[in-house]
């Protein structure tokens, strides 16, 4: 415990947690945004084309922002570290090293708990509410499972970013960035069957993958059972801290 309040402390204390934590709740008032843009697009559209009009979950949209934000909080969390030295102050205070580790997820990944449900139900709430009247919003009940799922990709990218596999903040972030953008789509201009195979187990089709939700119009694979989706989904967080503490044992601070 007295770890776990060390790292809270750490995080608490320096200004780009703050901002990260700003940054990701930034998602909804971007939503807000598309929202507006979307609302004047539908009044200056013919009453022939209002009748087809169609818009994309918002949650959906601007889930990147969170998951990016929380994934170079959970960078920050250790390689700023090792750019300091205070990692060496850590492990000498705490010289079985894995409780060090194992503090930092709690925080960071309880962190990305929290910010993705808040960004995502309130983007769902404000971006109904303004929408509802012009395009067709699916209901609260129906969307609930795939909201939850997504919600949780917040706290798995806070674990992916948890740099401590690599040293350098920098290439920490770019393979979060890889994550994101790049591998997805090189996956998706592969040929199939491996399009369709390798797309099933990026993230973003896991949340769907999970709940059973329609992927027929997704850019991602669907042949991922619900228990197997989840299943690859607590891999994505699990493993990385895993690998970080087999070379925090093996490697000088």
């Amino acid at each position: 415990m007295n770890v776990l309040a060390a790292e809270w402390l750490k995080i608490r204390s320096i200004r780009s947690s703050h901002l990260i934590l700003a940054i990701s709740l930034g998602a909804i008032p971007l939503a807000v945004a598309v929202a507006l843009s979307a609302i004047a697009m539908y009044d200056s559209a013919p009453a022939s084309m209002r009748a087809s009009a169609r818009i994309a979950e918002l949650e959906e949209v601007v889930l990147i922002v969170p998951q990016l934000a929380m994934g170079v909080m959970g960078v920050l969390a250790i390689t700023s570290e090792y750019a300091t030295g205070l990692i060496r102050t850590s492990l000498a205070l705490v010289p079985r090293r894995w409780p060090v580790l194992a503090a930092k997820s709690v925080v960071v990944g309880g962190l990305g708990l929290v910010v993705g449900p808040v960004v995502v139900f309130t983007t769902y709430v404000v971006s109904r509410r303004m929408l509802e009247s012009r395009y067709p919003i699916a209901d609260f009940a129906d969307r609930l499972p795939t909201l939850v799922t997504s919600s949780l990709t917040v706290a798995v990218f806070a674990l992916l970013g948890l740099g401590a596999v690599l040293r350098s903040a920098a290439g920490a972030i770019a393979i979060l960035v890889g994550l994101v953008y790049v591998i997805p789509m090189i996956v998706g201009n592969l040929p199939e069957p491996w399009s369709e195979r390798l797309g099933s187990v990026m993230i973003g089709a896991l949340p769907r993958e999970i709940t059973g939700d329609d992927l027929t119009s997704s850019v991602y694979g669907a042949l991922l059972s619900p228990v197997a989706a989840a299943v690859v989904l607590a891999l994505y967080a699990v493993l990385p801290p895993a690998a970080g503490l087999l070379l925090l044992r093996e490697r000088d601070a």
